[in-house]
């Protein structure tokens, strides 16, 4: 268990946003063909964000607390602290930032609008950081929003009718699921006061769900809805396959970082620390939560099986895949949150991996579809090794990062007395392999299509590296940080390490009745 010691004052919180948000001003005001003063700005300013979380860490899981408020409105503070479940989702958010922008640099190399580009690039993690850092729901919802008006433009970045169509609805589904969170806050506000984020849920909130559990009830499926949309539950999941019209670096920042993860990492604050998952409990919420994340773990599985574009089949595996979070969430215990909070890591790390790989077959090879990715390893060994080892890690294979994440949820399954969530797990699992697992046969074992000039393409680059090496070397990275989260999930300060600290922190909290 985490000790829990003094919060203290300090400027830490708002230099970590800071770190992403200058390069933001910065780079808006650039001209677009001033390239290195860009580049610079993004790595020095990743690099940064890094070194600052790193030096967190032993003082936060020692215990310490940095906080900085402001009073926003009267009775509103706004709120930002660095506590062990912040570090873990800024820890991911830095490291995919800094990778995700080598990435992008060679992604949009010779294409226009890449300082409008880089500019909301980084107001985009500027908002991340802010969700994680939040102290309490209204600063939560103002950072919430404020990713999405940022991830707008990204995903309308190329300017076509396709890209359009699909900001659209994503703003589209989105601002709806804003007006659901803000209804959720303004209630919670209205009937139980201001509710700062706490381990093992805030007081007032537990007064309202023992006066008047109906309203309890509403205000937190009036979240949930809020939250579901950017969490890509079902049905509110329908934006995310549109929104692949976007970018690689763009599709890999929803699906690994930004907009889906904040959505799922705000799940978790509703439950664990402003309901708590006693109140959440005895209200009833949590069954129903878990329902919607099976549902949507099978759904979204059974749809990515149906998908020719390769784009499209990993959208709708990540609307299977983040809820597996979301499942942790739902089952009371240790175990099962530890789980569900490990795979906001493990996801990230897999999922990116995967789409920084279709990127580079995409710009390489100009490969949409499934169906061309025949002996495409020939051409490709190191691309398809990395997307290989990602797409392993989602079906549940071990020793990749995703069988950690499965192994803690079956088995704080069977600890919560659940064990029809086995058959869900097992489930996804077979609908992983049956739409990884051809793709792989496919690239390996299979002969090049004639009409794709594959062995002619082999013959002339035999002697070049297979793609340029800033979109290579970040595909490479991923895909090796996902292997080594399971090969070093027992150590000390791993993902798995920092997530049952965080779950058995709260829980102390919850059988002890005492707050942070």
């Amino acid at each position: 268990m985490i000790p829990l010691l003094d919060v203290e004052r300090s400027l830490v919180p708002v230099v970590l946003l800071l770190t992403s948000l200058v390069p933001a001003a910065v780079i808006f005001g650039l001209r677009e063909e001033q390239v290195r003063p860009r580049t610079a700005l993004n790595l020095t300013g990743a690099v940064l964000k890094i070194a600052i979380l790193t030096s967190l860490v032993a003082p936060v899981l020692a215990g310490r607390r940095f906080e900085w408020r402001h009073e926003l409105l009267p009775g509103i503070d706004l709120v930002l602290r660095v506590e062990p479940l912040s570090l873990l989702f800024m820890g991911l958010s830095a490291v995919l930032w800094l990778l995700t922008t080598v990435y992008a640099i060679g992604y949009l190399e010779g294409s226009p609008h890449r300082a409008r580009f880089f500019g909301f690039f980084s107001l985009c993690v500027t908002a991340t950081v802010g969700v994680a850092l939040a102290g309490n729901l209204v600063t939560f919802l103002v950072f919430y929003e404020l990713l999405t008006l940022a991830t707008y433009p990204l995903v309308a970045h190329r300017g076509t009718p396709a890209a359009i169509a699909g900001a659209r609805t994503y703003l589209m589904y989105t601002l709806g699921g804003a007006v659901a969170l803000l209804l959720g806050v303004a209630l919670l506000h209205a009937t139980a006061g201001a509710s700062e984020f706490t381990a093992g849920g805030a007081t007032q909130v537990a007064d309202l769900a023992a006066r008047s559990p109906a309203t309890a009830r509403l205000a937190f499926a009036l979240l949930v809805v809020g939250l579901g949309v950017k969490a890509a539950l079902v049905p509110l999941h329908a934006w995310l396959p549109r929104a692949m019209v976007a970018p690689a670096p763009v599709s890999a920042l929803l699906h690994a970082v930004a907009v889906v993860k904040a959505g799922a990492y705000g799940l978790v604050r509703v439950v664990h620390d402003v309901f708590g998952i006693s109140v959440s409990d005895r209200l009833g919420v949590l069954l129903p939560l878990g329902i919607a994340a099976c549902v949507t773990i099978v759904y979204g599985s059974a749809l990515a099986l149906q998908q020719e574009d390769l784009k499209k089949r990993l959208a709708y595996s990540t609307v299977s895949q983040v809820s597996f979070i979301t499942l942790g969430v739902s089952l009371v215990g240790v175990t099962a949150m530890t789980g569900g909070l490990v795979h906001l890591v493990n996801q990230g790390l897999m999922k990116i991996t995967l789409f920084f790989c279709a990127g580079l077959l995409a710009e390489t090879l100009g490969i949409h579809r499934i169906s061309e990715l025949r002996g495409v390893a020939r051409r490709m060994p190191l691309t398809m090794t990395a997307f290989s080892v990602a797409a392993l890690g989602m079906i549940g294979l071990p020793p990749v990062a995703g069988f950690v994440s499965k192994w803690y949820l079956g088995v704080g399954a069977i600890d919560a007395g659940r064990p029809e969530v086995l058959a869900v797990l097992a489930t996804s699992s077979a609908l992983n392999a049956a739409y990884f697992l051809p793709i792989l046969y496919a690239a390996w074992f299979l002969e090049p299509d004639p009409d794709a000039g594959w062995e002619e393409q082999h013959r002339r680059q035999r002697n070049r590296i297979e793609a340029p090496l800033p979109l290579l070397v970040p595909a490479l990275a991923t895909a090796t940080l996902a292997l080594l989260a399971g090969l070093l999930a027992g150590s000390s300060f791993s993902p798995l390490d920092l997530a049952g600290r965080i779950a058995e922190e709260r829980y102390a909290v919850e059988t002890t009745g005492a707050g942070p």
